[in-house]
């Protein structure tokens, strides 16, 4: 096509998109959206969808058979009046398939500077976020629905290229609507992604039907991938696809969609939905050490919550966050928490980490018991409660106890019968444990295992 055709198009194309924009001039028929009064033009609708041309011919019968009952569209789009409710899609899916329709021409992907009501990223660019995916998934439907279907394949196209980079949940939204759409290429491209993120069949049941989960498992085991071999830890796949998202996007992309990632993780902490995490583990190889994520859920969530994501296997229990060092336990150890200390316990956390500053969790307590006693109402100490500090005191002491004792025993192999005698034994010495004067409550407690303390 030569230039100059392709500038009377363009040029036709601006002109009719201007009738569009300028709503009343010319209009012969309203819509009403989400409470939004939209002007447009019979000729044009009809001329550019069967949909409309089928509506506004049967709305002409209706009139000239002096208003006859319903047709087949009225569950949709009913005609009180001069003004045409639209109930089917939201005014910005509405726009956007009528700028198509005058046009022939839409940008799907939502402006850079807009903020999306589902998207809190500030500086996020729309190409593949959770907001410029419903919005695509949103105008396919609409243009499935309204039989615009150059508009349908544009879209398409659009998710085509979004979903290589859109999280593992988006993935699989598109898959579905792909295989509720018949839309081939898309289905092949989602579920060659889903097969590769490694998710295992009970996860992916969770957000696919059965038999979508069963061909997402003949793929794999087509493939000669060795997905079966894959499991919560951090691959080197992981790692490469990283490096490559590095050099492909750039640093500061990277950061922002680590930022995004983490952001999303604790949302969904928030509100305990640790498949999800368990998700983001899995398919976007999410860390959780580098995310700190035990360390926030520790902070700000239930002791159910923090249980479950040790359980995921994914975190080190040890990790020492920031510039400061400090380990989950320090944290649950300052919060005075023995719901904390003890899941953490239990799941093998270390109270003689150190942080930068040299400090363990047993002496954030022991100066949290000292203050306590000999200081009174230190500002910050207000909300303690003496019974729950003297049980964290009893469980981290506790587990010191139970470490140095094994660590002795490896150190002594041929005195390990009386070591475990000990342990299990009379408890009347504090063996060693370096117990600090300042605290006046008994230690005869520590031969106990912090296991015998899970139910709090």
């Amino acid at each position: 096509m030569s230039s100059s055709n392709e500038e009377c198009l363009k040029s036709l194309s601006l002109d009719y998109l201007n009738l569009l924009i300028n709503g009343q001039a010319f209009s012969d028929v309203s819509f009403s959206v989400e409470g939004r009064l939209v002007h447009a033009h019979r000729c044009i609708l009809a001329a550019r969808s069967l949909f409309f041309r089928k509506f506004f011919s049967s709305e002409q019968e209706q009139q000239s058979t002096a208003g006859a009952g319903g047709n087949n569209n009225s569950n949709i789009i009913n005609r009180p009046q001069q003004v045409i409710p639209v109930n089917s899609v939201g005014y910005e899916v509405f726009m956007l398939m009528l700028q198509f329709l005058y046009s022939g021409q839409v940008s799907i992907l939502p402006q850079k500077h807009e903020t999306r009501p589902n998207c809190p990223e500030r500086a996020c660019w729309h190409t593949h976020c959770s907001s410029a995916v419903d919005l695509a998934l949103d105008t396919l439907a609409a243009a499935r629905y309204f039989g615009v279907e150059q508009l349908a394949l544009q879209t398409q196209k659009q998710l085509g290229s979004m979903v290589d980079k859109a999280s593992i949940e988006d993935v699989m939204k598109v898959l579905i609507a792909s295989r509720k759409q018949d839309m081939q290429q898309l289905w092949t491209t989602c579920s060659h992604l889903v097969a590769k993120s490694g998710l295992p069949p009970e996860i992916l049941a969770k957000h696919l039907p059965i038999d979508v989960v069963a061909k997402i498992e003949d793929l794999r085991l087509k493939s000669s991938h060795q997905q079966s071999r894959r499991s919560l830890s951090f691959t080197s796949n992981h790692t490469a696809t990283m490096h490559h998202h590095l050099h492909l996007h750039g640093a500061d992309h990277h950061l922002a969609a680590e930022d995004q990632k983490i952001r999303r993780m604790r949302r969904a902490l928030d509100s305990s939905d640790v498949e999800l995490v368990k998700l983001m583990v899995m398919g976007e190889g999410l860390n959780l050490d580098e995310a700190l994520a035990l360390h926030y859920a520790v902070e700000n969530c239930s002791r159910e919550v923090v249980k479950a994501l040790l359980e995921l296997g994914a975190a080190d229990v040890n990790y020492r966050a920031g510039p400061g060092g400090k380990t989950p336990l320090h944290i649950a150890s300052e919060m005075v928490s023995p719901d904390m200390v003890a899941v953490l316990l239990d799941h093998h956390a270390d109270p003689n980490v150190r942080t930068m500053e040299g400090i363990t969790p047993l002496d954030v307590l022991r100066t949290l018991t000292s203050d306590f006693l000999f200081k009174g109402a230190v500002p910050g100490l207000t909300h303690i409660e003496p019974n729950k500090l003297r049980l964290c005191l009893e469980l981290v002491q506790s587990a010191a106890l139970v470490i140095s004792r094994e660590e002795g025993a490896g150190r002594m192999g041929h005195r390990m019968e009386d070591e475990d005698h000990d342990r299990h034994g009379g408890g009347s010495s504090d063996g060693g444990g370096g117990v600090d004067p300042s605290s006046m409550y008994s230690h005869g407690h520590h031969h106990h295992h912090p296991h015998s303390h899970d139910h709090f």
